[in-house]
């Protein structure tokens, strides 16, 4: 390089070097470092000491660890393509030409900013089996509500349910990529005799499957990810762990019970677990996802 090219250089890492320094200290070096403790014996307050595979032998002879994986999975399962149907369902009916469309689109994003604590307690008061708001319409209709949060066979299928309160992030992804679906498409369509239903799955669905694929990635991250409502509605998992998630099995381990080793192990089975199911959702969608030019 020449001198200018030199002094350009340095200048550019020197802007850059907050970032740099953010980088590695922030992320590079928690990485590596939970990668030696989930190795370790740690309990934070005492040095590390090295066990090789231990941890994760132990995690396999965890009932607990399995209960929470399949909690985990089991709202995963139901949680995302729900999810992933309400928000495009939302998206296609906010991308009509409805008066006072506007209102209606920050009606639903709403739901979106509340805080996940302002929103636990608000579904505390919404899913109490005596007192509850759903359970009183439920009554007026003639039916007992269950105890949403106190029956295990209850507890995720409420979780479900509350999923789909935040789906605001999604719809505003999809009302995006639904704007730059071209009208002369569809207009194509009607002159072959397309109806409804024919222009959705033979226009709509097939350009907007980019959209739909970066959703379904982000909704997989964020549920194996499920920490916050659980954790404040139904501390411990109860009643009889039937609500405990991995994430909440895991900050249990790393700071209440001071097991860092065993916490850290636990982080790189579920990025593992992640990017495991992220691999395949992206191999299943090979040729199926249509990409503009490609």
């Amino acid at each position: 390089m020449s001198r200018q090219e030199k002094q350009r250089l340095v200048l550019g890492l020197a802007f850059v070097s907050p970032w740099l320094v953010g980088l590695a200290v922030f992320q590079i070096y928690p990485i590596i470092a939970s990668l030696y403790f989930s190795l370790c014996d740690y309990s934070v307050l005492e040095t590390p000491t090295f066990i090789g595979l231990a941890n994760y032998a132990d995690l396999l002879g965890d009932e607990v660890f399995w209960q929470a994986l399949y909690n985990t999975l089991f709202y995963a399962a139901f949680a995302l393509p729900l999810g992933l149907v309400v928000s495009f369902a939302t998206a296609l009916l906010l991308n009509t030409g409805v008066r006072f469309m506007a209102v209606y689109r920050t009606i639903y994003f709403l739901p979106s900013l509340v805080p996940a604590v302002a929103s636990a307690l608000i579904w505390l008061w919404l899913l109490n089996g005596k007192y509850g708001v759903i359970n009183e319409g439920l009554l007026h209709l003639g039916i007992e509500g269950p105890g949403w949060l106190s029956e295990p066979a209850w507890t995720k299928p409420s979780l479900i349910l509350m999923s789909l309160w935040g789906v605001g992030h999604a719809v505003v992804i999809y009302l995006a990529g639904l704007q730059d679906v071209p009208k002369q498409l569809y207009e194509a369509a009607e002159l072959d005799g397309a109806g409804w239903w024919g222009k959705l799955w033979h226009v709509t669905i097939p350009l907007m499957s980019p959209v739909i694929l970066f959703n379904l990635i982000m909704g997989l991250i964020g549920s194996l990810q499920m920490f916050a409502l659980p954790y404040i509605m139904m501390p411990g998992g109860q009643p009889a762990r039937s609500a405990y998630f991995y994430a909440v099995y895991l900050y249990d381990n790393a700071l209440p019970y001071l097991k860092m080793g065993y916490a850290s192990a636990m982080a790189w089975i579920l990025f593992l677990l992640t990017l495991g199911l992220t691999l395949l959702a992206l191999r299943l969608a090979r040729g199926r996802v249509y990409y503009e030019g490609g």
